[in-house]
């Protein structure tokens, strides 16, 4: 396999076609999209997606405690889940979605807050190997459905106290790259950590609706406004590093200072991570719950442009 830096977070298309036959190397479709969208990721992994990719199911393989939508799942239920898609320790992994870079850097993050760094997010997706003119797949083989079924099964049998096994994939959970609610309270008072929302600026401001139910708009106390666009160039791809570096400095963003990131539901600020990750930053955590912890309870102050 032709090398790879995880200093640099993304792989491009031609270098994933020319090493898709490694043994070692796994693809993961990680497909998301906003419910407004109306659009089913699996349905359309298994009509159209890269050749031997197997389906990471985002809302699947999460915290099915939590009221919060795809929150982090716990370090037993991550790694039967991934067990079961039949990845180990010793591979490379490259995650990609259908939107280009939309839901694949949440995925990206949560294998290496479950201690893998082995893993890359394809620049600019699907979308991009398509435009490449590479062959997709049209059709998913019958194990790798199964593969993505019984990785959601095991995080719902984890999470009802059932013993899953066989677990191949080893964790080491680095909890410096996710934050609590309570990190974020703390930090408004101590302000050691810059807080960026990956949100639309018409969110941040309270002036645009949230689009999941009940949530209302607006933004936590101190934290700043840059949308995750802001990270991508036309092709959905991610800017080269001097291009990141003005856009955070545009923001009045000090890169070298500790910097947080939270977006609406633990997604999109993982785009700011990415980008982050690319400029030497790899220790930014995200907000898990992000705005719609924030906004769902009641006691917590809420930000917005109308005085």
């Amino acid at each position: 396999m032709q090398s790879l830096s995880t200093n640099e977070p993304v792989v491009s298309v031609d270098w994933l076609r020319a090493n898709l036959q490694e043994p070692d190397l796994k693809v993961l479709d990680a497909s998301w999209y906003m419910p407004h969208e109306q659009r089913n990721p699996f349905e359309e992994y298994k009509a159209a997606h890269i050749p031997g990719a197997l389906f990471f199911d985002l809302d699947g393989i999460s915290d099915r405690a939590s009221e919060l939508p795809h929150m982090l799942p716990s370090e037993e239920a991550f790694a039967a889940a991934v067990s079961a898609l039949g990845i180990e320790k010793k591979d490379a992994i490259i995650v990609y979605d259908g939107k280009g870079i939309f839901s694949a850097p949440r995925v990206w993050w949560m294998f290496r807050v479950f201690g893998h760094d082995r893993v890359w997010v394809l620049d600019g997706g699907f979308p991009k190997w398509q435009a490449s003119g590479y062959d997709a797949e049209l059709s998913a083989t019958s194990d790798n459905i199964l593969k993505a079924i019984a990785a959601s099964d095991a995080v719902e049998r984890v999470c009802e106290g059932e013993r899953v096994g066989p677990v191949t994939f080893q964790t080491i959970f680095q909890p410096h790259l996710v934050w609590t609610l309570e990190q974020v309270l703390k930090n408004i008072e101590e302000q050691r950590y810059q807080h960026l929302d990956a949100r639309a600026k018409a969110r941040f401001d309270g002036v645009a609706p949230e689009p999941w139910k009940g949530i209302k708009s607006g933004h936590i106390p101190g934290s700043k406004c840059l949308p995750f666009p802001e990270m991508l160039d036309g092709s959905q791809s991610l800017l080269p590093a001097p291009e990141l570096k003005r856009r955070f400095e545009q923001e009045g963003i000090a890169i070298e200072s500790p910097i947080m990131t939270s977006c609406g539901t633990g997604v999109t600020a993982c785009i700011l991570v990415l980008g982050l990750h690319r400029l030497g930053k790899a220790d930014v955590p995200v907000f898990d719950g992000s705005w719609a912890e924030w906004a769902t309870n009641a006691d917590l102050p809420v930000v917005t442009s109308q005085f």
